[in-house]
């Protein structure tokens, strides 16, 4: 819990974020272990110039996120869905795609889902605030990219890419 957590940290720190990402799974198995099964395949990365706790706390978020959406989709069956977490160096920035087997996001809410307070999870079940803090933690603190590829029926990738100095190149602070 305490490698997870990071607390004060306030200057970023090289990291291992193949590290992260294992402790993160770790602490999330509870909320998937039911509903689906996890895949990883961790390339070689560099130690990433970051604030981990925040990454971890995204990368937490992305990961519930898939859980409870594979959890809609297989409710009432025996089936269980897929996590897959993939990291890959590309070029100066880490890319790390979180993808899971649930049912995809509506395309009316697609252009939603990063603001703070928006949820498509019934009353009580969700804050609206996981997608919004993943996308401060990566974009707004890192100088990093969120986005997401989605298919009805298919299920959802998250892409999170960040630079592995820190500091976000000129091309990627336009595309985040």
């Amino acid at each position: 819990m305490k490698e997870f957590a990071h607390p004060g940290q306030l200057e970023k720190a090289p990291a291992d974020l193949n590290r992260a990402l294992s402790t993160t799974l770790t602490i999330a198995c509870n909320e998937y272990k039911l509903v689906a099964e996890v895949e990883t395949d961790l390339g070689e990365l560099p130690p990433v110039m970051c604030l981990v706790g925040e990454l971890n706390q995204a990368f937490l978020n992305l990961i519930v996120n898939a859980a409870h959406a594979i959890g809609d989709a297989v409710h009432g069956t025996e089936r269980k869905g897929r996590i897959r977490v993939e990291t890959r160096r590309s070029g100066e920035s880490v890319v790390v795609r979180i993808s899971d087997t649930g049912p995809g996001i509506p395309a009316h809410v697609r252009d939603r889902i990063f603001e703070p307070f928006f949820t498509t999870k019934e009353v009580g079940k969700g804050t609206g605030q996981g997608l919004s803090i993943a996308r401060n933690a990566v974009v707004d603190k890192h100088g990093g990219s969120l986005t997401f590829e989605t298919e009805l029926g298919a299920g959802t990738t998250f892409i999170v890419r960040l630079p592995i100095s820190g500091a976000a190149a000129p091309d990627q602070k336009a595309a985040a």
